[in-house]
């Protein structure tokens, strides 16, 4: 018969089914928190600081949305609308007309963290 494909599996499907059943279980968020909370830590270290209060307005959620998990770190220090901690990591024009540089802290104190996550969950997923 034309165009056709046929093929077969043989073996066990038990190992599929254990990894689909966790995921499915959630057992992938355990321990993220944690992780989370490393970032806001990290995060705070490297916050370029003058009064401080950017550095302590660091925060994070976890979402959990159909098959994905999505974590979110936030900052909720802001001045006149404007996110102080978006303005130090990309600069900002000044009232009176100057440019401050923006200095990229957040992506190297993130790295080990998203390196962590990386890990511990291929950890996980291998192991279900």
């Amino acid at each position: 018969m034309a165009g056709l494909i046929d093929f077969k599996l043989g073996g066990s499907t038990s190992k599929t089914n254990s990894f689909l059943k966790s995921m499915q279980n959630a057992s992938l968020m355990s321990g993220l928190d944690a992780i989370a909370q490393q970032g806001v830590t990290a995060l705070e270290a490297a916050t370029p600081k003058e009064s401080g209060l950017t550095a302590a307005s660091w925060d994070y959620e976890i979402e959990q949305s159909g098959g994905s998990i999505k974590v979110t770190w936030t900052n909720s220090h802001n001045n006149g609308g404007a996110n102080i901690a978006i303005l130090l990591q990309y600069g900002h024009g000044t009232g009176t007309g100057g440019y401050v540089s923006g200095t990229d802290y957040i992506n190297p104190a993130m790295k080990s963290v998203f390196d962590q996550i990386t890990n511990e969950m291929w950890k996980k997923v291998v192991s279900s």
